[in-house]
């Protein structure tokens, strides 16, 4: 990961999330932790000791979606630029999977690991969205466990922070309304 710049607190639906970024890029967003310096703290471990700054115009903006999607906005966030330097290549394959997974659609960590290729990969594909620096723009929250329960989430709050993100896109499965239909 290149070296952060700057970073800064914005507030959303579900709480206070963090983004810090690179000259072009993002370098880790953080999902609300109990207080803002628990937000703080947390995005800073990920980042490595960088100014709070004001964010430049496409943090800006990419707040501004993030903040409209944890309100229910359907926007997919894919075109957000994010600096994957340093991260290794089989936790990118399972990010751009991931990524790819639309608002209020989700699939099982077997699916993800059979997209990225390895079928019997879906511990690894779980270790892979434990560490993911770029929640909800990689949206791991859209990953369940089989048979449709919610699996591990490493955000505060747990499982029920990444049912509440579902409910907030109404999440569906197989194309039916699901647990919030």
């Amino acid at each position: 990961m290149a070296r952060a710049l700057g970073f800064c607190l914005f507030d959303t639906a579900i709480g206070a999330c963090g983004i810090a970024w690179t000259r072009d890029a993002l370098s880790a967003v953080q999902l609300p932790e109990a207080d803002e310096d628990g937000t703080r703290r947390r995005l800073l471990r990920a980042t490595g000791e960088v100014p709070e700054a004001t964010p430049p115009q496409f943090v800006q903006a990419a707040i501004a979606r993030i903040q409209a999607l944890l309100q229910g906005t359907h926007d997919d966030l894919c075109d957000l630029p994010l600096d994957l330097e340093g991260v290794p290549a089989f936790h990118r394959k399972v990010y751009e999977i991931t990524r790819a997974i639309p608002p209020g659609e989700v699939l099982t960590y077997g699916e993800v690991a059979r997209r990225v290729g390895d079928p019997g990969a879906s511990r690894a594909v779980g270790q892979a969205l434990g560490r993911n620096p770029f929640a909800p723009v990689v949206p791991c929250h859209r990953v369940l466990a089989a048979g449709g329960r919610s699996g591990g989430f490493s955000a505060e709050g747990g499982a029920q922070t990444k049912l509440r993100m579902l409910e907030i896109e109404k999440a569906r499965f197989d194309g039916e309304p699901g647990l919030f239909g």
